[in-house]
């Protein structure tokens, strides 16, 4: 590695900040090439090209760390086939981190010795940030959240008028003109964070107000691009704004839109950040919908729901974040024929979409491709209706339908609970 390569020598720190125990352990010794996770991975299943499966994928950055970690490659680089930096391998591992992986996790929780092949690729990621070669759409979008904070008097007027426009849409599937989508209620017991779009707006707001919850919705919206490129820095400023704003109006909890890697962010992420537990409970919106079918306080009629019905369980939802049975009660509880796909919960396919994945239009293609054994499994169960409670896969599974011709209609677990609430119970 050229020394004055700046780019490269600045990549190089940042690799070496990254190299924990995690990082070492796994790109030194623990992986033994057994090749278990190959056909666990929904790209390699898709494609059947060994060089992008898991094992290939993490080895190609591991080589890079054994060269400056591991005793043996400094001593005998060409034995261990360990490789400099360089400028190559960095463009390299932008397909192998980016292009050819979502992160998913599903390698790591079939391994014997649970290499986590998705930290590996993370750290890359981080250390492509740092040598400048992070996707441009995904850091504008990380960028995109701190100047609407930043800038938040100009987007609020706009935001308003639309939550006023939503709140009608809310009044008049209620049957009530006094259903709200409240905001600035200090003292409110749940701050809920929604994305950009009114279908996550809509939908929960209908729900809080059938069951009469105290709530106000978040100023800000959930999603945090910045944990899709390693950048802890700008994801924890961009965690700091719902969190300063969940402590000024001094609600008991925040409750996260149906999103998989805002959830993940908030919920699991932060108080590492932050250095310990956060001040309030953080929760799915799937946990609330649980609780409120669970404590009998949505009255459902199944019969709104009539066609066969199958759930797609989100990696940062499901496999990282354990809601599996969350979910699935409220299916039950608001649909005629529940189909599970094969194989589900933490063995579920990736949608092929995640990571970040979903808002690169220029790697569509093996995006569509790696979805492959995503819509086999949608496909399989002969369902009509795909829950899918992420936004990213539901855009991903939404584009699978039209790619595959699975003639499925794909909605948000809040919806399918609207369409099952009975009329006139709004609290």
């Amino acid at each position: 590695m050229s020394q004055g390569n700046g780019a490269l020598q600045t990549a190089l720190q940042e690799m070496d900040n990254r190299y924990n125990k995690t990082i070492g352990v796994a790109s030194s010794n623990l992986c033994t090439h057994c090749g278990w996770c190959v056909d666990q991975c929904h790209y390699y299943l898709a494609t059947k090209d060994p060089t992008i499966s898991p094992v290939a994928k993490a080895e190609r950055v591991r080589r890079v760390y054994k060269r400056h970690h591991d005793w043996m490659s400094r001593v005998l680089p060409r034995w261990t086939g360990a490789r400099e930096l360089t400028e190559a391998e960095l463009d390299d591992w932008v397909e192998v981190a980016y292009r050819n992986c979502t992160l998913c996790d599903r390698c790591m929780t079939n391994c014997p010795l649970a290499v986590d092949t998705a930290q590996i690729l993370l750290a890359a990621r981080g250390v492509l940030l740092a040598a400048g070669k992070a996707p441009e759409m995904l850091v504008q979008l990380a960028d995109a959240a701190l100047a609407r904070e930043e800038n938040l008097e100009f987007f609020k007027e706009f935001y308003l008028e639309q939550l006023k426009d939503l709140e009608v849409e809310v009044q008049d599937r209620l049957g009530s003109d006094k259903a709200r989508i409240p905001t600035e209620v200090e003292g409110a017991k749940i701050l809920y964070v929604p994305l950009s779009g009114a279908h996550t707006i809509t939908p929960p707001a209908t729900v809080f107000n059938a069951v009469g919850e105290s709530w106000t919705i978040s100023m800000f919206e959930a999603s945090n691009y910045a944990t899709y490129i390693g950048d802890v820095p700008k994801a924890k400023r961009i965690a700091e704004r719902i969190l300063r704003e969940a402590e000024r109006l001094k609600v008991e909890e925040i409750v996260i839109a149906e999103c998989g890697h805002a959830y993940h962010a908030l919920r699991w992420e932060a108080p590492k950040w932050f250095g310990g537990p956060l001040p309030f409970r953080v929760r799915s919106i799937l946990e609330v919908l649980d609780g409120y079918v669970s404590a009998g306080r949505l009255r459902l009629n199944r019969a709104n729901n009539p066609e066969p019905v199958t759930l797609h369980d989100s990696c940062n939802l499901g496999r990282k974040g354990g809601l599996f049975e969350e979910p699935r009660r409220v299916v039950q509880a608001a649909v005629e024929d529940f189909r599970e796909m094969t194989p589900n919960r933490e063995r579920s396919f990736c949608c092929g979409a995640g990571a970040g994945l979903v808002a690169m239009p220029e790697w569509e293609d093996i995006r569509l491709k790696a979805g492959q054994p995503k819509a086999e499994q949608v496909h399989a169960t002969g369902a009509s209706v795909v829950i899918a409670s992420c936004d990213n896969c539901r855009h991903q599974l939404t584009e699978l339908n039209e790619h595959y011709g699975l003639n499925v209609q794909v909605i948000g677990l809040a919806e399918l609970v609207v369409q099952a609430l009975v009329p006139g119970s709004s609290s």
